[in-house]
This record gives structure tokens, sequence and C-alpha cells, in this order.
């Protein structure tokens, strides 16, 4: 039997089986624009932020504003899923940032006396992105107002990393064989399936030509971590070596390179998950999926008539919605696996005489009554048999396939074909709360929690294989801004992975004498 664990508190993991640390986070920027000036400034600590949506994933989400006046007032209308809305004040050279804003769709006004009101709608903010918004401001009387449809994506233009958005629209609409919503990253240019080239399980997947143990996942702001029974895992896996969660996923983004220093701790590509959360309107949905054998081809090599059973079950739902109306929300999400494969399996078993206490012999000497071998290859009885070694031949399955030669003569074993089915099971679930405290200050939790477990039939009858494992996120954060140019990020994490894995006999009382 073997365990091994993975866990970190906040965003510090390591290679070890058991490891933890804590970290609080704090960070300040400034920033001042000239039409596209930035000047920015940095304060990290060890670790890593962690944030929500907006900021998720270590890089801070803002839009950027450089309107041709100087004075004048910004708001940023609703959010239209939770009506978060900020309001600010350009500076002295006409630019002004909001930082800190969750994924989303917004409206953005600016207004001046002496000059007509503009309204910016369709802003959409997506993971990772950094939008500049330009808003130019006509003389006129304040109450007339010039409304502006964005009818076309915002380009990100103030980051030179290379990345690749999944978007809640792909998510949804894209078949996924598995319900995997991590089999989408091979939409990215740059990054290639590596599953087929590894022995375990799960996420493996090069991203910008770097070997996939360099990746690294979060969610939420969160490590996503997972392992296996050999510990060499460090990317989430399920037991199903799926990645549930369909529901419950907003987008994701993939970073190949030339990324920030706020993505810490590993080299290769960072893959950040935004989940789900409620909004002012409830919403939901319930799904059960199934698929069979039914319309399946028979393998070539089945030793089966037709295509081996085989049933899968995905079953779930998700709901969400406000606790108090633009101050509160929650969303809980749930996706179960269950299934039933038959694998084709061959093995080599005793032959029918061999169940019976006889052996082939290969020294013909019909003068020798001590040797009884009367013919090359005859069947005679196995010299000093015990006889309480028989009944033990009944855990091993009868042999339906031919028997082995060896030079043409009989060796005593012969191949058995079977279809045991493989049992899988496997629960996801998620919860995420979030509360607007005030027009400064927000919270939100998060937790994930993914457990499954799974027999591996083997060669050997008498024995199974059992595994099981677990993945748990939790993380809170609070932000509070002091003023348009300084907000503080406060988060606390703790992530952990586990495996096990045992060979226990499938009757115990095979192994008493």
């Amino acid at each position: 039997m073997s365990s091994r664990t993975y866990c970190c508190v906040s965003a510090s993991t390591t290679s070890s089986h058991a490891t933890s640390g804590f970290g609080l986070h704090r960070s300040h920027r400034t920033e001042r624009g000239d039409y596209g000036t930035h000047e920015r400034e940095w304060s990290l600590r060890p670790g890593s932020i962690a944030g929500r949506d907006g900021w998720i994933d270590r890089i801070w989400r803002r839009l950027g504003f450089w309107p041709k006046f100087l004075g004048g007032n910004l708001r940023l209308r609703p959010h239209t899923e939770t009506g978060l809305t900020r309001t600010a004040q350009t500076n002295e050279e006409g630019g002004y940032t909001m930082p800190s804003l969750p994924v989303g769709s917004y409206e953005v006004t600016a207004e001046k006396p002496g000059f007509k009101q503009q309204v910016r709608r369709g802003i959409t903010l997506v993971v990772a992105q950094e939008a500049v918004v330009n808003l130019t401001l006509d003389v006129g009387d304040l109450v007339e107002k010039v409304t502006v449809t964005e009818d076309t994506p915002l380009v990100n233009t103030t980051l030179s990393s290379v990345s690749g958005l999944i978007s809640q629209q792909q998510i949804k609409d894209m078949p996924l064989n598995g319900r995997s919503f991590n089999d989408l990253l091979v939409l990215n240019t740059n990054v290639n399936d590596n599953r087929t080239n590894t022995a375990q399980g799960g996420p493996a997947f090069s991203i910008a030509g770097k070997r996939q143990e360099t990746n690294r996942w979060t969610i939420n702001g969160m490590d996503y971590i997972g392992t296996n029974s050999q510990g060499s895992a460090n990317a989430p896996n399920g037991m199903s070596d799926q990645l549930l969660g369909v529901e419950a996923v907003r987008e994701y983004n993939v970073l190949g390179h030339s990324y920030g220093a706020e993505y810490g701790k590993r080299s290769g590509g960072q893959v950040t998950v935004v989940t789900t959360s409620g909004t002012n309107q409830w919403h939901g949905a319930a799904f059960e999926y199934l698929r069979n054998n039914h319309l399946d081809a028979r393998n070539f090599f089945s030793s089966t008539e037709g295509a081996p059973p085989f049933k899968r079950n995905q079953f779930g739902g998700s709901l969400g919605g406000p606790i108090v109306r633009d101050k509160m929300f929650v969303f809980a999400s749930y996706e179960g696996f269950r299934e039933r494969l038959a694998q084709d399996n061959t093995a080599i078993v005793p032959s029918a005489q061999a169940r019976q206490g006889l052996i082939p012999c290969y020294l013909a000497n019909p003068t020798n009554t001590a040797t009884a071998c009367p013919d090359r290859g005859a069947y005679v009885p196995a010299p000093n048999l015990v006889p309480g070694i028989l009944p033990f031949f009944r855990y091993w399955p009868a042999p339906n396939g031919p028997e082995l030669l060896q030079n043409g003569l009989p060796t005593g074993a012969a191949l058995n074909f079977a279809n045991p089915r493989r049992p899988v099971n496997e629960d996801f679930g998620l919860l995420r709360h979030d509360y607007n405290l005030s027009a400064q200050d927000s919270l939100s939790t998060n937790f994930t929690a993914d457990r499954g477990n799974r027999n591996d039939p083997q060669d050997n009858p008498i024995m199974i294989q059992r595994q099981a494992n677990g993945l748990y996120t939790l993380s809170a954060q609070e932000t509070h801004i002091f003023s348009p140019t300084v907000v503080n990020t406060m988060t606390f994490g703790y992530a952990r992975a586990w495996a096990d894995q045992e060979s226990t006999p499938t009757e115990p009382s095979a192994f008493s004498f």
C-alpha cells in the first residue's frame, strides 16, 4: 500500500509528499496615464497573489481610461451580473484606472460640465486581461448623451504575454467527450496533448514547448494541485482521468510565456481557471449524460463477439443567485461520475489437465517406471503433489482459449479471455460565496472538492488493485479600495491532494492454509 499527499497553504507547494506554509499577501500599485503611459509599482511578498474573478491568478484586472479631458467624473455602471458600481475621477493628465474588477460585462459613463455625457456599453472583461477603454467628450450640454456600444471584443494592448482564452460560450457549447473541460486547452496553438505519451492519467499538456511538469494550475487564484499513487503529478487529475465541473467553470486562460513576475512558482504554462458566481438572477441547471456500448464497434483484438459492456453516467446540477440583491451571492455545483467499463483481458491460467494435478513430461522412457513418462508431452501425475493445493485452482478462471505450446509440446498452461468490469466512481462539488460589504470592500470565499475511487482488475485473479484520490481547495479573499490608485488584497488559501493505492485479495480465504 502506498499513499502520497500534496498540500499547500496560500500559494506554497513543493515536490514533497506533504507540504504546507502560510502566506498572506498585500499588493499596492500606482498608475498614471498620459494617453498610454503607465508607471507601476509592485510590492510582492513571498508566495503569490491569489485573486478572485477579475484579478484571478495573480494579475491585476483593470479598466484603463485616457479620456481627452481633465477633471472629469467616471462612473462604472453596474456589473450586469452583480450590480457592482464604481465611481472615480480622472487625474491631472486625463487618465484613470479602475483595478480589481470581476470578469463580466460593464457599462462606463464619463461626464463633465460643459460636455456631452458619453456612455460606453458592451465592455467585457475576461480573465488575465487589461482592457483599455478610450473616451472622448464633445462640447455640449450635460443632459445630452452619446452612447457607444462595443461590437467587437477589446484587444489586449497592455500585456506582452502569449495567452489563449477559453470562454464560457466555448465551454458550454463545444462537445466534450467525458465532459472534461481541460480538453479545450488544445484549441490554443501552443498547447500539445501528451496524455498518450505518459503512463499517468489526467492533464498532461505541453504548453509552449515546455514539459508538462512545469505547468501551474490555479482555480479562483488558489493552486489547483493533484497527485497520483507515485506522487509524481502536480496537475489536478480525477480518478476518472477527467476534470469534472463543467457547469462550475466560467472561463479559463492559458499563458504560454512572456507573462509577468506575478505568475510564479513554475516556468511552464499558467492555466488560470475562474468559476461561475452567483448573480442577481437565480440560475441553474440539471443534467444527466449517458454513454454506453450500443453504438460502439468491436475492438479488433477483443475476445467478445460484440463491443465489450460499457456504461457511463454523468449527472448533477448547479444553482446560483442572490441572498441579498446587489450585495451577497451564492453559487453551488455538483457533478457525479459513474462508469462500468469492461476491459479486454488475456490471462495465462492452468490448463484443464493441470487443474487436476497433471503435468506434461518431456523425457520419454517407457522402460523406466520411476519417471512414468511413456511419451513426450504426455500428462502424468505431478510428483510429490500436496492434495491441499488443488482446491486453490478454483481461484483461477477456467481456460477458454488454446493451450500454450513450447516446441510443439504442451506446457500445462492455457489462455483465458475475459472482460472484467472496472468500476469508477467520482464526485465533484463547488461552493462559492461573494459579498459586497461596501463600495470599498468585497469578500469572496471558495471551496472545491473532488474525490473518487476505482478498482482495476489484474491478470492475477486472486488480487485486485484499488485506487482512490482527492483534491481540495479552500480560499478566502478580502479586497479594500483605499483610493482610486491604492487597492489592498488579502488572501488566505489551502489546497491538498492525496492518493492511495493498494492490492487486496478478492477472497481473503484464498490465503488461508
